[in-house]
């Protein structure tokens, strides 16, 4: 007589495949619901116009975070009131600014006038030293 108390090599794998598959649903139904935060950046093209020849009001930042409004000091929140009077004085065109950080300043700094601009609905051009 054989004993019969030998342990089943065998797995079924049924199981860990339907567990797989409802993942995988969900990861990629979850996926499309998940919108970037991100900034929406205007890239040079043939499509895109160019700037006019007037020159815009230039933001300059600094390290430390103050803001200069074509060369002169200004709080985040007189920045503000004077971008909106620039554009209402625009007219319907789109006004331009240029933002230009000093080199090594904190991305903070540059995101926070680019948050403005785009509330404002500005054109924000980012420019940089060589």
């Amino acid at each position: 007589m054989k004993k019969r108390n030998k342990v089943s090599a065998e797995f079924s794998m049924s199981s860990l495949t339907d567990i797989i598959f409802l993942l995988l649903i969900f990861f990629m139904l979850t996926s499309s619901l998940v919108s970037p935060n991100a900034l929406f950046l205007k890239l040079p093209g043939k499509n895109n116009p160019t700037v006019s020849n007037v020159n815009p009001p230039d933001i300059g930042i600094q390290r430390s975070g103050t803001f200069l409004l074509d060369g002169k000091r200004v709080s985040y929140n007189q920045l503000q009131d004077q971008l909106r009077k620039l554009q209402r004085n625009n007219g319907r065109k789109k006004l331009d600014v240029t933002i230009s950080p000093v080199r090594n300043t904190p991305v903070e700094h540059v995101v926070t006038i680019m948050d403005l601009a785009q509330k404002l609905n500005v054109n924000g051009i980012l420019t940089t030293d060589n």
